[in-house]
């Protein structure tokens, strides 16, 4: 799909104040570690993430998410009356229903006539979100749109951690599903897109290209919840080499269907997942890590908030710079690829914390 109308508007961010370290995380593990004679540090050795980061406990997305929302709109200058669509789009939601958008238009005071609604598709959520709005917006249904998400990863590892400790029966074997759930972390990310008539940033939103590769369905799932606590089960080996299948695959039609070549591209953010994926990733797709910009070693995994929040943090710290083709690549569980292209021209950013 490609755009022509379509502008990346701004972004606006929320990072939790608490950081989790790795260090932390295995001291925390201290029984499974002397029981099974696991050498300190492991988990930053595997990952390359040396910490994360978690909001308050018993903070809803939608709280975390109206903040995001305001910071774009406000960063941009921009009528929030001419948004003409909210999506909610992270795997972390505030009930099975309503949707949790609704919750964010309301105290957003978007306007009635509003497509309101969640979209949850693991890590690739923004981005769906995104692609869904720019063609709304392509079609001239809508002059604008917002797609936000906040992930909360307390819960997640703490629910692992507490399992591995207590389940006497996990050998070394066992915890390898375990070790992706311990990279998780937290972050919030709105962005704003609109009709090219109404940006003041010009960041063109081009299109992108998407592909399922579903009969890998199975490689992470959740395996278990109680009182909102889940426990994932993640075959991470397999997850990555099927995954940098699918995201070779998905770059060939994304450099057909957008006309760029990889000698085009002169910037590159990734989903944040570890050390390992990236390097490998690039390497399958004939791209320099140079030109990558990494936030995966102190924020994590943070899902579908990854992509978008390392998008603005690429900005605000100069990695993007004027006239750049950046290639957003996204993967998730599933296994799903979401890759767009961007031209950028300016930066109108706004990041904070949630207080």
């Amino acid at each position: 799909m490609n755009f022509e109308n379509v502008c990346l508007e701004s972004i606006g961010y929320i990072l939790p104040d608490e950081i989790v370290t790795s260090t932390q995380i295995e001291e925390k593990l201290a029984p499974l570690y002397k029981r099974l004679r696991l050498p300190e540090g492991r988990l930053e050795l595997l990952t390359g993430i040396s910490e994360r980061r978690f909001f308050p406990t018993g903070t809803l997305p939608s709280e975390v998410s109206i903040a995001s929302t305001k910071r774009a709109i406000e960063v941009a200058e921009f009528d929030h009356k001419k948004v003409g669509a909210l999506i909610h789009g992270s795997v972390c939601r505030d009930y099975v229903e309503p949707a949790t958008a609704c919750r964010v238009h309301h105290y957003a005071a978007l306007p009635s006539d509003c497509f309101v609604y969640d979209v949850s598709n693991a890590c690739l959520g923004l981005l769906n979100g995104m692609l869904q709005v720019a063609s709304l917006i392509e079609s001239g249904q809508i002059q604008a749109g917002i797609v936000v998400g906040t992930e909360l990863g307390r819960n997640l590892v703490e629910k692992t951690i507490e399992t591995l400790n207590t389940r006497l029966e996990l050998s070394r074997k066992d915890i390898k599903q375990t070790i992706a759930s311990l990279t998780i972390g937290s972050a919030s990310c709105a962005v704003l897109l609109t009709d090219r008539s109404l940006s003041r940033s010009q960041n063109s939103f081009l299109g992108g290209q998407v592909y399922a590769n579903t009969q890998h369905y199975a490689l992470c799932h959740e395996a278990e919840s109680d009182e909102a606590r889940p426990l994932m089960e993640t075959d991470s080996e397999e997850l990555m080499k099927q995954g940098i299948v699918t995201g070779q695959t998905t770059f060939e039609k994304f450099l057909k269907t957008t006309n760029w070549s990889r000698e085009g591209i002169q910037k590159t953010i990734c989903h944040q997942v570890g050390g390992t994926h990236r390097k490998l990733m690039l390497e399958s797709l004939g791209l320099p890590i140079s030109q990558d910009f990494p936030s995966f070693p102190f924020l994590g995994n943070t899902g579908s908030a990854a992509l978008p929040t390392t998008l603005a943090l690429a900005a605000e710290q100069g990695h993007l710079v004027q006239n750049d083709n950046v290639a957003l690549l996204g993967i998730g569980s599933g296994i799903n690829c979401v890759m767009a292209a961007l031209h950028w021209q300016k930066s109108l950013i706004s990041g904070g914390s949630f207080s």
